[in-house]
């Protein structure tokens, strides 16, 4: 009964163009978020060493070294995940880097994480897709 309808959809959607819009989509959010830690390319600013010596503070991590951590993996991270470099890693490291946010800084944010999550999860599982330097270079 629904079969013609999802084939609609399938042709409308194909596997491409929605890995792109995947990776743009979460590379945006912590691209944009790295972005609001520095003054030009990536000189850190003293209000992001505040944040993370009080709201950001981790356990087991000095302050300014999380915040040299967090800033350039907002920055790396995203612009592989954008060019489909890496893919599968750089969505493990965003990751990883959401679960942290999630446990130990905003706990109540659950609900975004969850779509981050969400989204980086379909990267790790599925890869960049075919119009990715990652199906270029035959990387897995």
């Amino acid at each position: 009964m629904f079969d013609p309808v999802v084939a609609v959809i399938e042709r409308a959607m194909p596997q491409w163009a929605l890995s792109l819009i995947i990776r743009f989509g979460i590379a945006s959010v912590f691209f944009l978020s790295g972005r609001t830690k520095v003054d030009g390319l990536l000189r850190i600013t003293d209000s992001t060493y505040y944040l993370f010596e009080t709201e950001y503070r981790l356990p087991l991590i000095p302050s300014d070294l999380a915040a040299h951590l967090a800033t350039w993996s907002e920055h790396l991270f995203p612009i592989l995940i954008v060019l489909g470099l890496a893919t599968r890693l750089s969505a493990l490291a965003l990751l990883g880097m959401t679960l942290v946010i999630e446990v130990f800084v905003y706990p109540l944010g659950w609900s975004t994480h969850l779509l981050w999550a969400g989204l980086l999860l379909y990267l790790i599982r599925f890869g960049a897709g075919p119009v990715s330097l990652d199906r270029l270079l035959r990387l897995p």
